[in-house]
C-alpha cells in the first residue's frame, strides 16, 4: 500500500482499531490528517496549508532541508550502536557544553525527555543518597513511571502522591498566591520551598532533588519571577538536595535572549542537573542530561554500567548538530525575540479591548493568553478557551492549544522561523472571535460549545 494512500476516514478508523485509545490525536472530534509539512506550515491530505502554532518539536521548523540532508548523508555512511567509539558523540557534546556554564560539562545522550528526567532523578538520588523530590504543583516531566510519580498533572489522575514526593506552590504571579503586587514575589515562593523542605526534614525524610520546568509549559505557560530559582537553590543545596532545571520545551534558544530559559534568573544561578529534549533534534528522537563532573563521578561508582543502544548514535548526534548550525545560521533566536516581543505586544492590545483575556505572558516564542470570565476573580474561562481553538483550526486553518490546570491558557509554542507575518494573522483572527456576540457570551461561561 502505498504511503497516504488511506482516505482520511479509513485512516482514522484504522488509528481506533489498532492504536490504544489513550494515545490521543489533536482535535479529536475531527482531527487533521498531515500528510507533509514544511517550515511553519502543515498540510492535509487535500492540500489544504495550517499554520502551525504548537509544534516545539520541529523546532528550526518541518523538514528543513539541512537536517534532512545531515541524517540522510549519516545514515549513509554509519548509524551504529553508542558503544563503538565515534566522533559525532563527542563532538555533539563538546558543541553543547559550549552552551552551558562551563560546570555543566558531562553528558548523557538518550531517545526522549522523559528517558532524560528519569536518568536525572537517578543521578540526583544516587548522587545525594536521598530518596525525596519536591516539585511543583501542575508539573509534568515525562510519562515513566518514575516520572507519573513526581507529576502532579498526571499523579493526581491515578494512584495519588507518593510519600517521598513533595508538591511546592507554582510561583505563578497572575493567580498565586503571591501575585505581580507583590515586593518579592521569587523570595516568597522561594520561601515556601524552604518551608517544604523544613517539614521533610520533621519527618525524617531527606531531599535529593528539586526539579521544575525553567518555563512551566503544562503549568500555564507560567514565567518564573526573577530570583525565585537561585534562592531556591540555595535552600535544596543546604538541605543535600541538587536542582534539576528541565528544559525538554524551552531549550536551544526558545526564550530567544538567552540558549536556555533557565538564564533568565540571572547570571547567578546555575543548575545541577539540566535536561533536554524535543527541540534538540527537530523531531528526530533525541535527549540529553548534562550535569558536574561530581554528580556523574557518583553514578560511575556506584558499579553499575549505563549505557544507551541508541542515545548518541552517530545519525542523531548529526542531526543534532545541524539544529545548532541552523539555529546560528539562521538567527532564530533573534527571530524568536522580534516575532515574540511583536506577539506579546499585539495580544497585550487585545486585552485592552477585549475582557475575556485575564492574562498575557511570555518570553520569546514561548507565549499564553489566559481566558477569563470574570477579570477581577480570575474564574477560568475553560470552553471559550476550547471553542477558540476550534474556531482558528475551522475557519483560519491555525493550530493552537490549551494548557493549564484549567485547560484555559491559549499557548504559543511554534517552529522558531515563525514570522512576523504568521503573529500578525493568528491575532487578526483571534481578534476577530472574540468579536463575536457568541464569544461575549461566553464569558459568563454559560456555554454549550
Amino acid at each position: 500500500m502505498a504511503l497516504d494512500s488511506l482516505r482520511k476516514d479509513e485512516t482514522l478508523a484504522m488509528r481506533r482499531r489498532l492504536i490504544g485509545q489513550s494515545c490521543r490525536l489533536f482535535y479529536s472530534d475531527d482531527p487533521v490528517k498531515i500528510v507533509r509539512a514544511r517550515g511553519q506550515y502543515l498540510y492535509d491530505e487535500t492540500g489544504k496549508r495550517y499554520l502551525d502554532c504548537i509544534s516545539n518539536v520541529q523546532h528550526v521548523g518541518h523538514c528543513h532541508p539541512d537536517i534532512t540532508k545531515a541524517a540522510a548523508a549519516q545514515m549513509d555512511i554509519l548509524n551504529t550502536n553508542s558503544r563503538f567509539l565515534h566522533d559525532n558523540i563527542v563532538l555533539y557534546a563538546d558543541r553543547l557544553a559550549a552552551t552551558l556554564p562551563k560546570k555543566l560539562g558531562v553528558f548523557y545522550f538518550v531517545n526522549s525527555g522523559s528517558e532524560a528526567n528519569d536518568l536525572a532523578l537517578r543521578l540526583a538520588q544516587q548522587y545525594t543518597q536521598h530518596e525525596d523530590v519536591i516539585v511543583l504543583d501542575h508539573a509534568y516531566h515525562g510519562h515513566l513511571v518514575s516520572l507519573i510519580d513526581i507529576s502532579p498533572y498526571k499523579f493526581r489522575k491515578l494512584a495519588g502522591q507518593k510519600e517521598w514526593v513533595h508538591v511546592a506552590p507554582l510561583p505563578d504571579t497572575y493567580r498565586g498566591t503571591y501575585q505581580e503586587d507583590h515586593p518579592n514575589p521569587g523570595q516568597a515562593y522561594a520561601d515556601t520551598v524552604k518551608d517544604l523542605i523544613e517539614d521533610v526534614h520533621r519527618k525524617g525524610r531527606k531531599v535529593a532533588a528539586f526539579f521544575a520546568e525553567s518555563l512551566p509549559s503544562v503549568g500555564g505557560q507560567v514565567i518564573l519571577p526573577q530570583g525565585y530559582s537561585a534562592k531556591v537553590a540555595e535552600y535544596v543545596r543546604s538541605a543535600g538536595g541538587v536542582f534539576v532545571a528541565d528544559e525538554v520545551q524551552t531549550g536551544f534558544g526558545r526564550v530567544g535572549s538567552h540558549f536556555w530559559a533557565f538564564e533568565l534568573q540571572g547570571e547567578g544561578f546555575c543548575p545541577d542537573i539540566v535536561t533536554m529534549g524535543k527541540p534538540m533534534g527537530n523531531g528526530h528522537p533525541l535527549a540529553c542530561v548534562a550535569t558536574t563532573a561530581e554528580i556523574a563521578g557518583s553514578f560511575t561508582a556506584n558499579g553499575v554500567e549505563y549505557f544507551n543502544t541508541f542515545g548518541g548514535n552517530p545519525v542523531s548526534c548529526a542531526i543534532g548538530m545541524a539544529v545548532l548550525d541552523v539555529i546560528e545560521k539562521e538567527d532564530l533566536r533573534g527571530n524568536a525575540t522580534r516575532v515574540g516581543v511583536h506577539l506579546k505586544n499585539l495580544l497585550t492590545q487585545l486585552k485592552s479591548r477585549h475582557q475575556i483575556i485575564g492574562d498575557v505572558r511570555g518570553v520569546g516564542l514561548f507565549v499564553g493568553i489566559e481566558l477569563v470570565t470574570d477579570r477581577n476573580r480570575k474564574i477560568p474561562a475553560t470552553k471559550a478557551a476550547a471553542w477558540v481553538v476550534k474556531r482558528l483550526k475551522e475557519e483560519d486553518q491555525i493550530c493552537v492549544s490549551t494548557d493549564g490546570p484549567w485547560e484555559s491558557v491559549v499557548k504559543f509554542k511554534p517552529p522558531m522561523c515563525f514570522s512576523i507575518k504568521d503573529a500578525e494573522l493568528v491575532v487578526q483572527c483571534i481578534d476577530r472571535i472574540l468579536s463575536d456576540k457568541e464569544t461575549i457570551d461566553l464569558k459568563l461561561e454559560n456555554e454549550d460549545i
